[in-house]
Parts: C-alpha cells; structure tokens; sequence
C-alpha cells in the first residue's frame, strides 16, 4: 500500500517553502538508543539561505539527511514533521520522496569525490540524474550535462564532460557536485559543508556560485558548515545546534553582533578575527559534547557552561524551549535575558 503525502492543517503551517516541526531522528545502536536529532524545528523561504552551524555530533548532517529521505532504515526512525512545498515527507511513501529528490530538492554532499561513482563518468553521473525526472535522449541529456558544466565554471566542458572523478581537482569535483544537484532545478537545495578541504580562493568561488545560482533559480539553500565565515559571507539566517537541537536562531547580523547563547558565544570565540588584533589566543570550548545515547538532563550545555550556577537549578532539571527575544530571535538557555545581554556586552563581547 502507498502512503501518499497530506496536508497539513491550515492553523499549523506558515506557509514557508519548507517547515521542519519537532524533527526526531534516533539510531538503534547495541549500547542504546542514539538522539541523533531531537526536537528540531525551522522554517525556510524560497530565495534564502539558512546557515546551521555547530561542532561534530550536534545533529546538523543528521537533520539534513532527514530531509532528504535518506534516514530511512531497520534501526532508524524518524518522527516529527518535515513539510516541502505543503507535503509531509516524514509519512510520505519512500516512492514519492524518491521522485521528489533531485526534482524537488538536492543536496551537494562533503566529499564528492566518494559521493561520485568512480567507475562512471562525471557526464554520465550527471545524465542519469537528470533522465530520471526528464523523458529525454541521451544526446539531449549530454546537452544539457555539458550546459550545467559550463554553467559552474568547469573550463572545455564539452572535453571534461567525459572525465571521472578522479580526474578533477578537489574545487572542480565540487562544481560537479553542485552541476549534478542542479540537473533539474530543484527549489531546495542542501550543502553539506559544501568548502570543507578547498583552499580560500575555491572556497569564495563555490560561495559566490551558489549565490549567483540562488538568484537565477530562487532556491532555497541550507548551508551545513562549521566555519562561521561562510555562514557570515553567505547565510540571511543563522540556526546554532547543539546535541541534536536548536539552542538559537535567528538574523545573520544579529546571531553575529547580539548573540545570546553561551554555546554561539563560544562559537565565535574560536574564529580568527581579520578586522581586529588580538591580544590572546583563541579560545575552544571547554569539555566534550555530550552522549546522545544518555544526555545529560535539564539544558544540554550546562557541563560546559561557564554561566550554569546563575541560572539556578533549572539549568540541571528542565530543558530550555526556544523563546522569542527580538524580531526574528529565538534563543533557549534559563538565564534571564537581561543577564545574558549584560554579560555578553561586558565579559563576551570585548573579547571577541
């Protein structure tokens, strides 16, 4: 039997593109049950991009795989509500998610040169995923691989089209990745840390790429990174993750100049700074992140929280919900919100 997609009800939807509502992805493992995501929910508009950063484990690929349909196993589940383009992908048939992968939405992977088939020609990579949603010859599909090539700055495409992976530069792969991604104009497009192991000067290149794609196609794009100057260069909105779920989002310039979580204070702690000197080193943060298998209770963060004691007791026993503290601005951690204003402008802030 099918399971097709529904609608959700009108009062639960805001109508975004893509609305993600208490998203829970667990893993069975033989020494428990991994939290992998936990609670996740957001909101993306076509045409912007949504930055999610956050260290190894907090949740971040996990999320985005999700969306992706590809979190589908024996010991997986996946609860909660992904809705792209007023579908629920979560109940959806794997049918249908299949069919809307690549059409709908697509994502360019970390390391595309284990994502590529290294038996198969970038070209032929590139026109079986658009034959599968297009009903078209095999010349017309080379047309159109060899288009896409040029499209993201791939020189003589009309050679290179018949290369293999191995065969590209690490930028160059990439830009294939992002060709194949785009093959069918897909309205959401995921990057998982799309400039990982590509110097500064690719780096900017992919960036400005994506921006330029954005613009011509209206995508909406998730970057997944873990450096904050991609996120600065590139993202309207910033979501910082940790041990599987929000603990902040909001505005780029505000997540950057107002920030009003310890763990982004910590974030932006680390990041070298080319505007200003330093007077010390940068600074990690402290501790470990925490087991998803057993999570500490109460906030998620409060082991490594330099300010847990002025939140009182409830640092240890409730987990903070995400609250409103300006336009935009949603932030979950117990301390008051005055407190967390005046220590960032007087301890974090001078130090950043």
């Amino acid at each position: 039997m099918t399971t097709q997609p529904a609608s959700a009800p009108a009062e639960t939807r805001t109508g975004a593109y893509l609305e993600v509502h208490d998203l829970r992805v667990t893993f069975g493992t033989d020494d428990g049950v991994v939290r992998a995501v936990d609670g996740l929910s957001f909101t993306l508009e076509r045409g912007r991009t949504l930055g999610i950063v956050g260290e190894s484990g907090s949740g971040k690929s996990a999320a985005s795989l999700a969306m992706m349909g590809l979190q589908r196993g024996r010991r997986t589940k996946v609860g909660g509500e992904i809705w792209l383009n007023g579908e629920n992908l979560v109940t959806a048939s794997d049918e249908h998610v299949r069919s809307l992968r690549g059409r709908e939405m697509a994502m360019i992977f970390q390391d595309p040169l284990s994502a590529m088939h290294p038996y198969f020609r970038i070209g032929a990579q590139i026109i079986e995923a658009y034959r599968v949603h297009h009903d078209v010859s095999k010349k017309a599909a080379k047309k159109r691989a060899i288009e896409l090539l040029d499209r993201v700055g791939i020189p003589d495409p009309h050679r290179r089209v018949d290369n293999y992976p191995h065969e590209f530069s690490g930028g160059m792969r990439q830009r294939a990745m992002i060709a194949m991604a785009l093959s069918c104009d897909p309205s959401l497009l995921i990057a998982d840390e799309p400039t990982t192991a590509l110097d500064v000067t690719v780096q900017a290149q992919i960036l400005d790429l994506l921006r330029d794609l954005q613009k011509e196609f209206g995508s909406a794009i998730i970057i997944i990174t873990h450096d904050l100057g991609v996120v600065a260069e590139i993202s309207d909105e910033v979501l910082v993750m940790y041990a599987g779920n929000a603990v902040e989002h909001g505005p780029v310039q505000e997540i950057f100049s107002a920030p009003q979580h310890p763990y982004t204070w910590g974030l932006l702690s680390s990041i070298t700074r080319l505007d200003r000197a330093r007077a010390d080193r940068l600074r990690a943060v402290p501790g470990n992140p925490p087991s998803l298998i057993a999570p500490p209770p109460g906030c998620p963060f409060h082991p490594r929280c330099q300010y847990a004691d002025l939140a009182g007791i409830a640092a240890r026993n409730e987990r903070p919900t995400l609250e409103l503290v300006a336009p935009g601005h949603r932030v979950a951690c117990h301390l008051p919100a005055e407190t967390r204003v005046r220590l960032f402008r007087e301890e974090v802030a001078p130090k950043l």
